[in-house]
């Protein structure tokens, strides 16, 4: 529909497609989901490794919080075996995997993704090139590998200096026209430099946003990560993806709302890399410092329709 507003939704991991498409695919609006492509561990990491395609974790995810079909098939989609040589991989990433192997394009891939979960908006990669996210530690360590930056293999005291991809990729052309023609755009919430970091050195991302007339919008985490954002509050994030932009974003969204201790230590003992973010910045008095609840009460995690709810308000 022409009179429907564009969101442009960019990220990657589990936060932006189940905390953020999830609930948005239930507006009047069109929604162009572009993810992070560059996942070197687990089921993506490895098809990616002995097949040369597109690591397909991050699109299956946001296929998944898009699809409109019966459970049975949404279970199918996230199923993964448990044994044997395909013990690790996901039935879906096999399928996108298979697609793209015997397909011309990625269009031919999501064309029929698209068909099969009944998804009326766009999935779409950031880049298609094969490169690898990098990170520099404050003592000049070189950390290369999504995983490894997220899951660290380093001390967790060294903050990390920069991120860079190696080589260089180009955004894919499909991702730069939405991102041009978007009302909204927004960023988040991901882990800093293994997600959201990916999709804006991209070549050609930050130019295209800054050719958009949309507002920018920045999801912050709920919580930081040891190793790769430990002690960052709301603003040390928002700046972050500021530099990247070499501009200021329109309006920041972080939550308000501590969780229940009880809940904190289940999440803590289930993801011991994780720490609340139990304080913030001085500097949120600005106008485009937006404080809510947006804390699901049975995880440290964002609910969708709450989320979704604020970010509708800000077109």
């Amino acid at each position: 529909m022409k009179d429907r507003k564009k969101i442009v939704c960019l990220g990657g991991g589990n936060a932006m497609p189940k905390a953020v498409l999830f609930g948005l695919k239930k507006y009047p609006v069109e929604i162009s989901a572009i993810c992070a492509m560059l996942d070197s561990g687990g089921s993506s990491g490895r098809l990616r490794k002995d097949y040369n395609v597109v690591s397909p974790g991050d699109i299956r995810r946001s296929f998944i919080a898009l699809a409109n079909t019966s459970p049975v098939i949404e279970n199918l989609f996230n199923y993964r075996f448990q044994k044997g040589e395909l013990a690790g991989h996901n039935f879906a990433n096999l399928l996108i995997t298979a697609l793209e192997l015997s397909s011309n394009s990625y269009e031919d891939v999501s064309r029929e993704i698209y068909k099969l979960l009944n998804i009326s908006h766009q999935v779409l990669p950031i880049t298609l090139d094969n490169s690898e996210v990098c990170a520099i530690l404050e003592d000049g360590t070189i950390i290369e590998g999504e995983t490894n930056i997220d899951i660290p293999k380093h001390d967790s005291s060294l903050k990390i200096k920069k991120v860079f991809l190696k080589p260089e990729a180009n955004i894919y052309p499909k991702s730069m026209k939405a991102i041009e023609e978007a009302d909204l755009i927004v960023i988040g919430p991901g882990d800093l430099y293994s997600s959201l970091s990916q999709i804006l050195l991209v070549k050609g991302t930050v130019q295209a946003i800054n050719k958009s007339n949309a507002k920018k919008v920045y999801i912050s985490n709920l919580m930081t990560k040891k190793g790769e954002t430990q002690n960052f509050n709301v603003s040390d994030f928002s700046n972050e993806i500021e530099s990247y932009l070499g501009g200021e974003l329109d309006y920041i969204l972080y939550n308000k709302e501590k969780p229940t201790q009880r809940i904190l230590d289940k999440t803590k003992e289930k993801h011991p890399e994780l720490i609340n973010m139990v304080s913030f910045s001085n500097d949120l008095n600005s106008n485009k410092f937006i404080g809510l609840d947006l804390l699901d009460k049975s995880s440290v995690s964002h609910d969708s329709e709450k989320l979704s709810k604020a970010i509708i308000s800000l077109i």
